[in-house]
């Protein structure tokens, strides 16, 4: 009965899910280790996606505000890690620039949705906040910007980052390779687990209220403003901690992670991919950086405009995102159910028509 149970609750996206968390898992045993090196990037990039699934796809606050948290995380934990110049204090520099981006998300976050701002002057804040630190740290070249004995160095960036270590006993491990990809890819799904639990339970839902209707969740006695900062602080963390995974994997961080580009490309991935769905996110993020390598490598000048071009025509003719679509297309050949609800579950196609 368990068995059948099971196979009558899965779906397109629990079957490609299952799917790419085991490729993800032995793919160290069968690619090069140039294809792991590359694979730490794709993925480390896939928490600042859900990051803003978090803020905007499950609780609907539009930001351009994440890549503003992730150079937090990833300044704070090269000052942080280089001052102390001990493997032994990454560990604690990781946490401690998590904490930071936190507490920012946390105070604007604060100031904004219990001052009453939503919708689009969220946008424009959160984009204000990023265009100023980027050129805030774009002039800090002079001896005189540092912090302890780094300099922020510009446009330049900091450079020889040192990578996360574990120490245990006599053996110190540091992150790089094989052991930061599976640290990354455990990590992640514990993260997309956690998630997914959420969804389906009380606070879940009470982001899905808001984001569906504010007026309405606060008659019916929900804390608007503290759900948001709730959401908008937590999705400032996980914004951060894909800027020190980045910076462990290159070693470098520049402001050109925080420029006008930057903070739109985890806007138009979220809602290309489907911005109501964590895994249309994740798996929309990973093909993303994949082609974009791909076509980079290629040495062809209009790379950009071809990614652009896709982007666009994906958002214009599959609006509710084309990952979702892609489930939604699979489900009904595969699986017999027809519509995914605003929580990502699937509804069976004779319940359909009832919505």
């Amino acid at each position: 009965m368990d068995k059948l149970k099971m196979l009558k609750n899965m779906n397109a996206e629990k079957s490609i899910m299952m799917l790419l968390c085991i490729t993800l898992l032995i793919f160290p045993l069968i690619g090069s280790a140039y294809d792991v090196l590359n694979m730490s990037y794709f993925l480390s990039m896939v928490f600042l996606s859900i990051s803003l699934w978090l803020i905007w796809g499950l609780t609907g606050i539009f930001s351009f505000g994440q890549t503003a948290f992730f150079g937090v995380g990833g300044y704070a934990y090269a000052m942080i890690s280089m001052n102390f110049d001990n493997p032994n204090m990454t560990i604690l520099a990781l946490i401690l620039a998590m904490v930071i981006a936190w507490g920012l998300a946390f105070l604007l976050g604060y100031f904004m949705f219990y001052g009453g701002v939503n919708d689009v002057f969220v946008g424009l804040i959160t984009l204000c906040v990023t265009l100023v630190m980027a050129t805030f740290l774009a002039q800090s070249a002079g001896s005189q910007w540092k912090i302890g004995d780094v300099l922020l160095g510009g446009d330049n960036g900091i450079n020889n980052i040192p990578p996360i270590a574990f120490k245990l006993g006599s053996i110190e491990l540091s992150l790089y390779g094989n052991s930061l990809y599976y640290f990354i890819i455990i990590t992640m799904i514990i993260i997309y687990l956690l998630f997914k639990k959420m969804q389906i339970g009380k606070l879940g839902y009470s982001f899905i209220a808001v984001r569906e209707n504010r007026e309405r969740s606060q008659l019916l006695g929900y804390n608007i403003p503290f759900l948001q900062t709730l959401a908008f602080s937590f999705g400032g963390m996980l914004a951060a901690f894909s800027g020190v995974l980045y910076v462990t994997w290159g070693g470098y961080i520049a402001p050109s992670a925080m420029d006008i580009s930057a903070a739109a490309l985890p806007v138009v991935l979220v809602a290309a991919a489907g911005r109501k769905n964590i895994s249309a996110v994740m798996i929309f993020t990973v093909l993303y950086y994949f082609l974009s390598q791909k076509l980079s490598v290629s040495g062809s000048e209009y790379a950009l405009v071809i990614l652009g071009v896709i982007l666009i025509l994906v958002i214009l003719v599959v609006p509710q995102g084309i990952v979702v679509t892609l489930f939604n297309f699979f489900d009904r050949i595969f699986f017999k159910k027809r519509r995914r609800n605003v929580n990502g579950t699937t509804t069976d196609s004779k319940q359909a028509g009832n919505f």
